[in-house]
């Protein structure tokens, strides 16, 4: 599994690191799980993965600059080979993230890629059961790629 994110603040790191505790949890057996920052992810590290799971602040009411890097870098050469892998993604935003939220779904949609968790989306500080909700959003993934 590939987790591509853009964590450039203490809250987006809070959730970088409960999807990552929760796709890497010890009953998560068989699955390899590979980190990359959205702006050092290639077409090579979406090529070899099974899923993916992406994160990234909201940034003037859309997904970071980072995150659309990655999606500009990858979405030809994977276009094809990638289509009906399962994916899961995060958002966090000062207040409003709903431009993020459809950006992801329009590019993941025109990739063809199968939505394996809804998309969690924070606003603020993340309270204790958004970073849970982190953790289970690593952990219900991460667990989709046992079966296959």
């Amino acid at each position: 599994m590939l987790i591509v994110h853009h964590t450039p603040s203490p809250n987006c790191q809070a959730m970088f690191e409960a999807v990552v505790s929760g796709a890497t949890a010890p009953e998560i057996e068989g699955v390899q799980v590979v980190r990359r920052a959205a702006l050092a992810a290639t077409a090579s590290d979406v090529l070899a993965a099974d899923g993916y799971l992406l994160g990234t602040p909201a940034n003037l009411g859309y997904m970071s600059g980072a995150l659309k890097h990655f999606f500009d870098q990858v979405y030809y050469p994977c276009l094809d080979a990638t289509r009906g892998r399962p994916f899961g993604y995060y958002v966090h935003g000062g207040n409003d993230v709903t431009g993020a939220l459809r950006g992801i779904d329009a590019i993941t949609t025109g990739l063809g890629w199968r939505r394996a968790a809804d998309p969690l989306a924070v606003t603020g500080e993340p309270a204790k059961a958004d970073i849970e909700a982190c953790w289970e959003l690593g952990a219900t993934v991460a667990a989709g790629l046992m079966e296959d």
